[in-house]
C-alpha cells in the first residue's frame, strides 16, 4: 500500500495535478474576488468563509478525472484489480494521494489566502481545522465519482455533476464552522458533523467505488 500510495504521488505530480495546480487555482480564486465584489473589507469578511471553502471544493475538482483515468489508459487498473491487495484498498490508498497531493498543500496556504479576503485572525485557526477534518471527504467522494466514469469519454464534466451535490453537506458545515469561529461564537455541532461526514465517508465511499470500478472493468 505505501508503494502504490508513493507512486501515485509521483504520477500526480509529474500529470501537472499536484501540488501547485490546487494552490495556483486558489490563489487566483481569492485574488480575483475582492475585484469582482469590491474593496471593502467589511464585506470580504463576512463572504470569506463560503468562498475559501468554495475555492477549495473546487480546487478538489481539478484532479479527480485523472484519479483512475491514467491507470485505465495504460492497463495499470486492470492489474491492480487483480492484484492480492483489495480494490478497496486501492480506492483508499488512491483517494489518500489526491488528498495529500491537491488537498494538503491548499490548507497550508489557505491562512495566507485568507488574507486576501480579509478574514479575522481568529477564524484562522477554524479554517484550517474544518479543512483538515472536511477535506478528505472531498477526496473520498471525489473517487467514487471518478469511479463511476472511468473509461468514459469526457466523463470530467459528468463526474463534477454527480459529485457536487455530495460535496454539498460539506461545503454548508465547513463554511459554517469558520463563520462561527470568526463571529466568536461556538462551532462545535458543525464540526461534528463535518466530522461524521468524514468517517461515514471514509467507512462507505471504498466499498462503493470498488463495486463501481468492478463493473467498469468488465
Amino acid at each position: 500500500m505505501i508503494a502504490l500510495l508513493v507512486r501515485d504521488l509521483r504520477l500526480a505530480v509529474r500529470a501537472g495535478g499536484g501540488f501547485g495546480l490546487g494552490v495556483g487555482f486558489f490563489l487566483i480564486l481569492c485574488t480575483l474576488v475582492p475585484f469582482g465584489v469590491g474593496p471593502q473589507g467589511g464585506m470580504l469578511s463576512v463572504i470569506a468563509p463560503g468562498i475559501l471553502w468554495v475555492g477549495a471544493l473546487l480546487a478538489c475538482l481539478l484532479s479527480l478525472d485523472r484519479l483512475f483515468a491514467l491507470d485505465h489508459e495504460d492497463g495499470s487498473l486492470d492489474l491492480l484489480a487483480s492484484s492480492p491487495l483489495p480494490l478497496e484498498a486501492v480506492v483508499a490508498v488512491k483517494a489518500a494521494a489526491h488528498w495529500i497531493a491537491t488537498m494538503l498543500p491548499l490548507i497550508v496556504a489557505a491562512p495566507l489566502f485568507g488574507l486576501l479576503l480579509h478574514l479575522r485572525a481568529e477564524a484562522a485557526l477554524w479554517l484550517v481545522g474544518s479543512l483538515l477534518v472536511g477535506t478528505p471527504a472531498l477526496s473520498l467522494l471525489g473517487a467514487f465519482g471518478a469511479a463511476l466514469t472511468v473509461g468514459l469519454r469526457r466523463g470530467g464534466l459528468l463526474m463534477s455533476v454527480l459529485v457536487l451535490p455530495l460535496y454539498m453537506p460539506t461545503l454548508i458545515f465547513g463554511a459554517e464552522i469558520t463563520r462561527r469561529g470568526a463571529a466568536g461564537l461556538d462551532p462545535s455541532t458543525p464540526l461534528a458533523l463535518l466530522a461524521a461526514i468524514t468517517l461515514i465517508a471514509a467507512a462507505l465511499i471504498p466499498f462503493a467505488a470498488a463495486a463501481a470500478l468492478r463493473v467498469n472493468l468488465r
